[in-house]
């Protein structure tokens, strides 16, 4: 390795540190403002981590004999951590576009999937593809979220349902965790949707049975690393039986919990998720007021989904109430050929506006809670020495314009830097 430091950023406006006595999340009072510093430089390692953040004139003294292989004058913007989508469907063929017609024609979500459309769609496309073809549009995609300033993201399989899809699918997650500078959670959703000509009881058996021990193995040996398990746990999906035996076997070969509850109906899907020690869940519109109770004191994350909610016209989950209650709220893109959004800061505005957060939650939510949601919050969301060198920086001389200027983020964004290395530059 070269000697001195990868990087300097000079003298920036603000840097926003969301975090900065080493909160692995950020609930009730501690959202009321962030961390930030003015006048401010940062300096990553060579591997890539923080070494040091500070007053600018501090900096420069401590680092003056010091070699940077880049050097960037952030005069006048923002340094913000690089953003983390903790919900996304990125690896999928074919698309619904003609879904969305019928959608604002008035057909519900179930709707379509009950007339052979929706996920049902997708699986037969998917299956179709080649792992090539996979792999080239999910790279694409992934392309799209970094230069709206994510820097880790979460992605599902779940387009497969058969074993064999299913691995597929992952394996294309796991060819772009080595190849790529984004960060990557691997989450296995084989229990998605329930194959056509199976029950919901052999499904989950199927997966049991099969998928888990078959994960299990190339866990084992190196060849799939996989994170986190998700089932959809819905009325005419996943019932709660199904879903618990699924997601504890997932637990007993060592993934966290992070799954879909919820949403379309009242399943007492977050109440389950506690008992089961889950690290977050997704969705929760038709969460109930003692499931909301039991994830604060399990310190449960909550991934709410504010595309999803606006697109499919559903109800907005209770932001509000989960904040007020000390859940820990995190956000997602949920991605998918459903609500197709890459930006999280369009996910957040939207969070802003129609969940009624405040921008300093919205942030948290989509750095150190958005982490801690994907059990990654020691290293990843938030901008302090020794954690990841992964930010954005915006030619903005405050940091909320990234989420007041609503689908203005392709101008604002200037870097986005991943481990010390500027992977986009405006």
């Amino acid at each position: 390795m070269a000697d001195g430091h990868r990087l300097l950023l000079e003298n920036a406006r603000q840097v926003v540190l969301v975090c900065a006595r080493g909160e692995r999340f950020l609930a009730r009072d501690a959202l009321r403002s962030l961390a930030v510093l003015e006048g401010a430089s940062l300096v990553v390692g060579t591997d890539g981590f923080i070494k040091a953040i500070g007053p600018a004139d501090a900096i420069q003294k401590q680092f003056s004999e010091e070699t940077f292989q880049e050097r960037i004058d952030c005069s006048g913007k923002c340094i913000l951590p690089g953003l983390v989508d903790a919900h996304t469907h990125p690896v999928w063929a074919g698309e619904r576009v003609h879904e969305f017609a019928m959608k604002l024609a008035g057909a519900t979500y179930m709707d379509i999937h009950q007339a052979g459309g929706g996920i049902n769609f997708t699986v037969e496309r998917t299956r179709q593809a080649s792992e090539e073809e996979l792999f080239s549009s999910f790279q694409q995609r992934l392309g799209c979220m970094m230069r709206a300033g994510t820097t880790l993201v979460e992605c599902k399989s779940g387009y497969g349902l058969s074993l064999e899809t299913e691995l597929k699918m992952l394996r294309v997650i796991e060819r772009a965790r080595r190849e790529l500078d984004i960060s990557i959670s691997a989450t296995y959703c084989g229990a998605h949707s329930v194959p056509k000509g199976k029950t919901a009881t052999e499904a989950a058996d199927d997966i049991i049975n099969n998928h888990l021990p078959k994960l299990k193995e190339l866990g084992r040996n190196g060849e799939i690393h996989v994170d986190n398990i998700d089932v959809f746990c819905e009325k005419g999906v996943f019932d709660l039986d199904s879903t618990r035996r699924i997601l504890q076997s997932g637990k007993n070969i060592g993934l966290q919990i992070n799954f879909h509850g919820d949403e379309l109906h009242p399943m007492k899907a977050a109440e389950l998720g506690v008992e089961l020690g889950a690290q977050a869940i997704s969705h929760l519109e038709e969460v109930s007021d003692e499931g909301i109770a039991a994830m604060a004191a399990a310190r449960c994350s909550a991934v709410l989904l504010p595309t999803t909610a606006y697109m499919l016209r559903l109800k907005q989950p209770r932001a509000r109430k989960m904040l007020d209650e000390g859940v820990i709220v995190a956000l997602g893109s949920d991605f998918n050929p459903n609500a197709y959004c890459f930006s999280m800061p369009m996910v957040m505005h939207l969070a802003c506006v129609n969940m009624r957060m405040s921008m300093p939650e919205a942030l948290a939510a989509a750095t150190i809670n958005a982490a801690y949601a994907l059990g990654k919050s020691h290293t990843h969301g938030s901008l302090e020495v020794g954690k990841r060198g992964d930010l954005i920086i915006i030619n903005s001389s405050r940091w909320e314009h990234l989420i007041y200027q609503f689908g203005g983020h392709h101008e604002l964004i200037d870097y986005v830097i991943a481990k010390g290395k500027v992977i986009y530059k405006k």
